[in-house]
C-alpha cells in the first residue's frame, strides 16, 4: 500500500513538472520596449483561412490595395506573404514593368504561393525565403513593403524593422496592417491585434515614422510609415 501510494506520488510529480515545462514553451516573449506579447506565428497547416471567402468582407483587400498608392514599374515587397493573398493582386498594379518580392520564413508557404503563380501565369513575383531577423531583399531596392497581419507575430522585431529600412529606398513606404487593439468587437484574439500607440513606440526607435493612418477598413488599421 504504502508502495503504491509512493509510485502515485512520484507520477503527480512528474506529470505537474511536465505540465510546467510545457508551460514555459507557451509563455509567449514580449517586446522589449512595449512589453507586447508577440504572438506565434501561423503555420502553414493554417494555409486555407488566409484564403477564406470571409476575408474580402473583414478586411476588404481590394481597398487596402488601392489605398497602397502603386504604379507600374514599382518594386515592392509582401513581407509574410504567406500563399501570396497579397502578393497577386499586387503584381497586377505594378505591371509586367515592376517586380513583387513575397517574403515568408516557411518554405511549405512558398511552395503553395508558386503553385499559385504557375497556375495563375504571374510572373513578376519573385518568391523569397526570409529569416527571423532578415528579409533577405536587395538593399535600398523596394518603393514600398506591406506586411498584413505580420509584424505582431516577429520574433526578432527590431531586428527585422532594420533590415526593412535598410532594403527601402530612401524615400519608400512601410505599411502595416494590424487588426485594431483599440476596438473590443473586432472579433481577433488579443495577441493578433496591434494598437496605434504600440505601433508608435516600437517603430519609432527604429528609424520610422507614422506618415498617415487610415481606418476605414472593416478590422484593420492601415498604417503608412517613412525612414525618419
Amino acid at each position: 500500500m504504502i508502495s503504491l501510494l509512493h509510485q502515485m506520488q512520484t507520477y503527480l510529480l512528474a506529470i505537474s513538472l511536465l505540465s510546467t515545462a510545457v508551460f514555459a514553451q507557451r509563455v509567449p516573449a514580449a517586446h522589449p520596449v512595449s512589453g507586447r506579447p508577440i504572438a506565434p506565428v501561423m503555420s502553414a497547416a493554417g494555409a486555407d483561412w488566409l484564403e477564406r471567402s470571409e476575408r474580402e468582407n473583414e478586411e476588404n483587400p481590394a481597398k487596402a490595395v488601392a489605398e497602397l498608392g502603386l504604379k507600374p514599374g514599382m518594386t515592392v515587397c509582401d513581407l509574410g506573404a504567406g500563399t501570396g493573398f497579397y502578393a497577386v493582386r499586387m503584381a497586377r498594379l505594378v505591371g509586367s514593368s515592376g517586380k513583387v518580392y513575397a517574403v515568408d520564413i516557411q518554405p511549405r508557404m512558398l511552395e503553395l504561393l508558386r503553385k499559385r503563380l504557375a497556375s495563375a501565369g504571374i510572373k513578376n513575383v519573385e518568391p523569397v525565403l526570409g529569416a527571423e531577423a532578415e528579409t533577405n531583399l536587395p538593399a535600398a531596392s523596394q518603393d514600398l513593403i506591406i506586411l498584413v497581419d505580420v509584424y505582431h507575430e516577429f520574433s526578432k522585431p527590431q531586428e527585422m524593422l532594420r533590415s526593412i529600412r535598410k532594403a527601402l529606398k530612401d524615400d519608400g513606404r512601410l505599411v502595416l496592417l494590424e487588426f485594431r487593439k483599440e476596438d473590443a468587437s473586432v472579433p481577433i484574439r488579443l495577441e493578433h491585434k496591434m494598437s496605434l500607440a504600440e505601433v508608435k513606440a516600437e517603430l519609432e526607435p527604429e528609424g520610422f515614422r507614422i506618415d498617415n493612418v487610415i481606418d476605414s477598413l472593416p478590422w484593420q488599421h492601415m498604417i503608412f510609415l517613412r525612414k525618419k
